[in-house]
């Protein structure tokens, strides 16, 4: 039991820092788009950023989506 309770916080320190490393990422590519549309607006480059972003945040959500599950987990019992 006591194992479980220690690995619990390691698991959300680990979701957090990739939680952060993919909004970085994500950041990144929507300053990409931003200077692509200022830029010449080809909308085959725009649209695959574009993609790639809605990528990053659907797994940022599902990290989240995770983490709150553990919660819930750690709550009920």
């Amino acid at each position: 039991m006591q194992a479980q309770r220690i690995l619990k916080p390691i698991e959300l320190v680990k979701k957090n820092a990739e939680i952060e490393r993919l909004r970085q990422e994500l950041a990144g590519l929507n300053a990409r788009i931003e200077e692509l549309e200022k830029q010449h607006p080809e909308a085959s480059k725009i649209e695959a950023l574009r993609v790639n972003a809605l990528v990053l945040a659907r797994q940022i959500d599902e990290i989240r989506c995770s983490s709150a599950n553990d919660l819930a987990d750690l709550l009920t019992r």
